[in-house]
């Protein structure tokens, strides 16, 4: 982040004296929103804890209908995308815009695979009667089930949530990117949806042993 400073000598949006102010309290901002969503976060990795310990038979034997293969898939597609979208930073530093504009287009097609795998966990759970609280109609009524799934659907649909929001916030900066709206001097906003993806793989990398492992 800090290098990133160096670069900045112009291009501020008009209510910034210059671009190193925009950039600094872009800075800021992104970080106190990242705060806020890791609070959001926290507060459901909170109630797992709670229900887990209450239940743990049925946190043992939900897990046993969650698909770890495609788990793991939807695990290695964000670490790659975490990495193309902070390719696509390093390119924009270089002044590289064609090469950052690519990386930004796979970020998105990994997200699109993300979103794809998910689909298909969901609409199997949805087939199988795999459904939250009162709308549990699994043919093996196992105790308190429907809790586990009450805490897959809610961690992993808030975090889809994201996905999707991280989507359009990816295709925002791709167009302007190919509008030659950002170089080595002014780069912000791909950094502070960079920063914002980065949190979307990190509440994943904590989800997958949570709801397919442990």
């Amino acid at each position: 982040m800090s290098m990133a400073v160096d670069h900045l000598n112009g291009e501020a949006l008009h209510h910034f004296p210059d671009a190193h102010t925009e950039f600094e309290a872009s800075k800021l901002g992104i970080w106190l929103f990242l705060c806020t969503e890791i609070l959001m976060f926290g507060g459901l990795f909170v109630a797992y804890f709670i229900f887990h310990g209450l239940y743990p038979e049925a946190f043992v034997e939900g897990a046993k209908y969650t698909d770890w293969k495609l788990g793991a898939a939807n695990t290695v597609v964000l670490l790659f995308s975490s990495l193309t979208i902070a390719l696509a930073v390093h390119f924009l530093q270089k002044d590289n815009i064609k090469a950052a504009a690519v990386n930004l287009a796979i970020t998105f097609g990994c997200a699109a695979l993300f979103m794809l795998i998910k689909g298909i966990e969901y609409s199997h759970k949805i087939h199988e009667g795999l459904l939250p609280g009162r709308w549990f109609s699994h043919a093996k009524e196992a105790q308190e089930l429907p809790t586990y799934f009450a805490i897959y659907f809610t961690t992993t649909g808030i975090h889809g949530l994201h996905v999707l929001i991280g989507m359009a916030l990816i295709i925002w900066v791709f167009i302007r990117t190919i509008r030659g709206g950002f170089n080595s001097r002014y780069y912000t906003a791909v950094e502070g949806v960079a920063l914002y993806w980065h949190l979307v793989d990190l509440v994943w990398i904590f989800l997958f042993p949570l709801l397919y492992l442990v």
